[in-house]
């Protein structure tokens, strides 16, 4: 479901105005993939669904398995986003320079992790749909505490706020088509879990025989 504004706030806008500045925008850039090395290999050790667990806190989060448009390499970036209908919904948070919307728009199509598995995915371009800022406000309150990192409180925000501090964001919007495993995808790592639990039952068993 999406939220609306909740009533008519103070004028705030010039404390979000900050956030526009593009040495605050390098900062929350750098900021955020520093995070991100660290989620993709969480996915892989089968833990995208606990991750998914606390959306009031952590947010809702997916993996996007996309290419480069120049290079052709291969990329995994963790993104918040939101469930409406049978489509998802992302925020590009630093606009049309942001690398992983262009290289999704780029290409015919890509993959997305899910708490339910790997689905391939086509996607297109959303800033524009007539229910932009209600979609913009819904991807940033499921994103938890990350709106709140950069400033912004979605919940709270009035339409007014809320459409000039995202003045610049773009909206994508993806269609899930099929489900299809990959042997680096979610989960590919989760044997891990099997040979740590091993070694530790023999480490117990050599301690209990001396």
């Amino acid at each position: 479901m999406l939220e609306t504004a909740q009533g008519d706030r103070p004028g705030v806008a010039g404390r979000y105005q900050k956030i526009l500045e593009p040495r605050a925008l390098e900062a929350m850039r750098r900021g955020f993939n520093l995070m991100n090395k660290g989620m993709v290999p969480l996915w892989r050790l089968g833990l995208g669904r606990m991750l998914n667990s606390w959306p009031d806190g952590t947010g809702q989060m997916l993996v996007l398995e996309h290419v480069g448009r120049r290079s052709g390499a291969p990329y995994r970036t963790p993104v918040d986003f939101s469930r409406v209908g049978d489509d998802l919904y992302c925020v590009a948070a630093f606009g049309e320079k942001t690398h992983w919307y262009r290289n999704i728009l780029a290409a015919p199509g890509f993959a997305v992790w899910l708490p339910d598995g790997r689905w391939l995915a086509s996607a297109d371009d959303a800033s524009d749909d007539h229910r932009r800022l209600a979609l913009m406000r819904q991807v940033l309150i499921d994103s938890g505490f990350a709106a709140r990192l950069i400033g912004l409180d979605p919940g709270r925000m009035s339409d007014e706020d809320l459409d000039r501090a995202t003045s610049t964001y773009r909206l994508l919007r993806i269609h899930p088509l099929r489900r299809e495993a990959s042997s680096d995808g979610p989960g590919s790592l989760a044997w891990v879990w099997a040979v740590g639990l091993l070694a530790v039952l023999a480490l117990v068993a050599r301690r209990a025989t001396r």
